[in-house]
């Protein structure tokens, strides 16, 4: 499985900006998509993700009311869309997916992060 992130770029606070994540590979695998975040000197966090078969939405404490994900498997794209931005969203972005491989084994995968910089 690969995932691409895109859509990171500096806003003001208040503003909004939308996240995807591509994914592509063995994509009947995926079992869980996330998002997560890791601000500098701080661990990386989930900030929003679909439970197995997409059936659950959750959202982290400190965004939920903000930011909405959504996912098109006709595109095999994730999306997050970040609304009223703050400061302290600023953070690299990354897509995750769990896949249930042949072995019984799950396996995670990242994308390589994406920039979102938000200014007071």
């Amino acid at each position: 499985v690969q995932l691409v992130e895109s859509g990171g770029g500096l806003v003001q606070a208040g503003g909004s900006l939308r996240l995807s994540c591509a994914y592509s590979g063995s994509t009947d695998q995926i079992n869980t998509m996330n998002w997560y975040r890791q601000a500098p000197g701080k661990k990386r966090e989930l900030v929003a993700g679909f439970s197995s078969a997409g059936g659950t939405i959750e959202y982290g404490a400190s965004v939920k009311g903000r930011f909405a994900i959504s996912r098109d498997n006709a595109k095999n794209t994730m999306y997050l869309q970040m609304n009223s931005l703050k400061p302290q969203d600023t953070a690299v972005y990354y897509c995750q997916a769990a896949a249930l491989i042949s072995t019984g084994q799950i396996v995670d995968y990242w994308g390589q992060g994406t920039q979102v910089t938000v200014s007071s």
